[in-house]
């Protein structure tokens, strides 16, 4: 149904993310937001490598009310405010996804709706019907 593509006529991916997924016609996808990390009892955490750790914690829950999981992940957008941030991001990434990975991007940006957030995370799945 997802076929994760490394094409060896370019370099090999710098982390832990396929350079591409396909997905089957007939699959059903599912769009999840950016979540942030902060708790349902509104609790942010101070290092990004926990806020990211909620992140996929809200993102699990929404694949798990569609009936998906983390191996129905076709691709990750991940945004960062620091390049201080991209290990403990990536560290909570890399707990979460399954074998083969998905896409994903990761780009460092100025800020988000509140300063005390330094990660938000949105996601694409996608799974036979």
């Amino acid at each position: 149904m997802l076929r994760h593509l490394i094409p060896p006529a370019i370099r090999r991916p710098f982390a832990r993310y396929s350079h591409a997924v396909e997905v089957a016609a007939g699959a059903r996808l599912l769009l999840v937001s950016g979540q942030l990390g902060i708790s349902p009892e509104d609790a942010i955490p101070e290092s990004a490598e926990e806020q990211a750790e909620l992140c996929f914690r809200a993102i699990a829950a929404c694949l798990a009310e569609a009936g998906m999981g983390p191996g129905d992940l076709v691709r990750i957008n991940a945004y960062v405010t620091e390049r201080a941030h991209l290990a403990g991001y990536m560290a909570a990434r890399d707990r979460f996804v399954a074998d083969p990975p998905p896409a994903s991007t990761l780009m460092i940006v100025s800020g988000f709706t509140r300063p005390e957030f330094k990660v938000e995370v949105e996601v694409l799945a996608a799974k036979a019907d």
